[in-house]
């Protein structure tokens, strides 16, 4: 059975404050890595009231110390918006500080607005020099030659493995040409996943970081008593994806009972497009639905997303998801 994982948006919801939500995160780390969860990334998005994963590093590094086994990274950093050594500084300290335990997932968009773009002192343009800004900051974490005038510290030697996040082709050439593993976005845009899985795999070419091509599919799901609880439990996120495209993000918002009743049917339609890779519902509805992506899509491995409200129902979830690979697992070697 393929491994597990879990994305974490830091999400703050209504009632809460940023205090609490990494608190929640890292009751969930915790969570993943008594239950066997193989990584636990964080993803960078600026100006977002709802998400409080913006020092994308820091929160690691938070993350990290409070748990002992599972692998903690960035899914990712959005390379543009920072220097690449800075980057590989950042995570040099981090494998220093957490031998074996520390992923670099890398993508190429702003995570944010324009205006915030600005403020990041991001130029339009910076998304160009993404293929030559990855070669730079995997340089930074070879070996240090003798007379190399610019070196990071720590980071130069330092095992820090380097992922390509995307949601198109662009992302998925990239990966293969250098010969690293890959992750695409298909728990929020899914429209390319099967085109790019497939372009990465057939233009894989082997590095001394990876010998074969690894995939990971992003998918959200949510686990309940009922398959009517879970449905519930995820309107919190369509809602918040609603009111992110009408350009009002805002706190994640409390369940409701019909998402029917929250926007207009085009929104909920764009909506359901975006959120198309979601398997929602009791413990065995998800088990199938689990099984029949697995099986159609053939990921390397599957790193879930799921922004409940309530905490403790995120954690059950959570439990649930894990008993259900754990049946899964079983149910492929019989």
């Amino acid at each position: 059975m393929i491994p597990f994982s879990i994305l974490d948006l830091a999400p703050v919801a209504e009632g809460a404050d940023v205090t609490r939500s990494f608190r929640n995160t890292l009751e969930l780390a915790q969570l993943g890595d008594r239950l066997g969860y193989t990584r636990y990334w964080l993803a960078e998005h600026h100006n977002m009231p709802g998400i409080a994963s913006a020092a994308t590093a820091v929160l690691i590094g938070h993350v990290a110390g409070g748990t002992s086994r599972i692998r903690v990274g960035a899914g990712g950093i959005m390379l543009p918006n920072h220097a690449p050594l800075q980057v590989a500084e950042q995570f040099g300290t981090l494998a220093s500080l957490y031998p074996g335990r520390i992923d670099l997932g890398l993508g190429r968009a702003p995570g944010t607005d324009q205006p915030t773009m600005r403020a990041l002192r991001r130029y339009a343009d910076a998304a160009d020099s993404f293929p030559d800004d990855v070669l730079e900051l995997l340089h930074y974490f070879e070996p240090a030659q003798p007379g190399q005038a610019v070196r990071a510290v720590p980071g130069a030697g330092v095992d820090v493995p380097v992922w390509l996040l995307g949601s198109s082709l662009f992302g998925a050439r990239l990966a293969a040409r250098l010969g690293l593993p890959y992750a695409f976005a298909s728990h929020f845009a899914p429209d390319a996943m099967d085109a790019a899985l497939e372009v990465y795999r057939r233009e894989f070419q082997p590095s001394a970081r990876l010998s074969q091509p690894y995939a990971i599919l992003g998918i959200n799901v949510v686990v309940a008593d009922s398959d009517t609880e879970a449905r519930r439990l995820f309107t919190s996120q369509q809602q918040a994806f609603i009111n992110l495209r009408r350009g009002m993000p805002g706190l994640l918002p409390p369940p409701i009972d019909d998402i029917a009743m929250h926007g207009a049917p085009h929104e909920r339609h764009n909506v359901d497009h975006a959120l198309a890779c979601a398997v929602v519902g009791a413990s065995d509805t998800v088990e199938q639905g689990l099984a029949a992506f697995i099986a159609r899509h053939r990921p390397d491995e599957l790193i879930i997303t799921a922004n409940v409200f309530e905490h403790a129902a995120r954690l059950r979830s959570f439990e649930r998801i894990a008993a259900v690979r754990d049946r899964l697992a079983t149910a492929s070697q019989s």
